[in-house]
């Protein structure tokens, strides 16, 4: 049994050690937002916070996670930045299929709670995350909005 706290709550989960934090939050904790992509933490899809650092989680095994307190998607509105960053999102319609968007919208969170005021180099530098359909204009022009 392995106890872990996700956006806020205690969880004990009884999983392999070895399990990917991404399987434990699908298909344990039922947190689906956070998406499967390449399995190598390439593309970024899998991105949560983990005590406020954007991380990818396809390749955390949970038993690295320890006593960090991970965040996901489906609380990051609870923050003023995350929900600045969501409205953002949405102001400057950035998403075409979606498919990375949440790890997209974590990476940004992290950015933008540790660096209120990015250059554009910060910009670039925080956003490697992967988008099929090119959106990085207008994921950087989201998170300029953000910060404005």
């Amino acid at each position: 049994m392995t106890s872990i706290t996700v956006n806020g709550r205690a969880y004990d989960v009884a999983t392999e050690p070895d399990t990917p934090l991404l399987w434990v939050l699908r298909d344990v904790l039922g947190l689906t937002g956070t998406k499967y992509g390449c399995g190598i933490a390439a593309c970024g899809a899998c991105t949560v916070l983990m005590d406020g650092q954007a991380t990818r989680s396809c390749q955390l095994p949970l038993d690295s996670v320890g006593s960090a307190e991970i965040r996901t998607i489906e609380a990051i509105e609870e923050s003023p930045v995350g929900r600045k960053v969501v409205d953002a999102w949405v102001a400057q319609q950035v998403p075409q299929c979606g498919y990375c968007q949440s790890g997209q919208v974590m990476a940004a969170t992290a950015l933008l709670e540790q660096t209120p005021a990015p250059s554009d180099a910060d910009i670039a530098d925080a956003m490697t995350n992967l988008c099929r359909c090119g959106t990085y204009n207008r994921i950087a022009a989201a998170i300029r909005h953000a910060a404005g």
